[in-house]
């Protein structure tokens, strides 16, 4: 049980993580007329929703949960 213990760890750093570092996006568009094609690509970062990371957070406390009830 070390593994679930070790994984809902990580998992849990994995959801504090993501209320800090921001995520890049990358949008392309653009038409083309005859011979002439005009390409626009824009580029933004933003962190993920925090009801998402508040999952993953308790999704990772709950695999230490079960890890630890069953080493007990």
């Amino acid at each position: 049980m070390k593994g679930l213990l070790w994984v809902g760890l990580l998992v849990m750093l994995l959801g504090i993580a993501s209320l800090f570092v921001p995520v890049p996006h990358g949008e392309s568009e653009g038409f083309s007329v005859g011979g002439l094609s005009v390409d626009v690509e824009t580029r933004h970062k933003e962190t993920i929703s925090p009801f998402l990371s508040a999952g993953i957070i308790a999704g990772g406390l709950g695999a230490m949960a079960v890890a630890w009830r069953r080493t007990s």
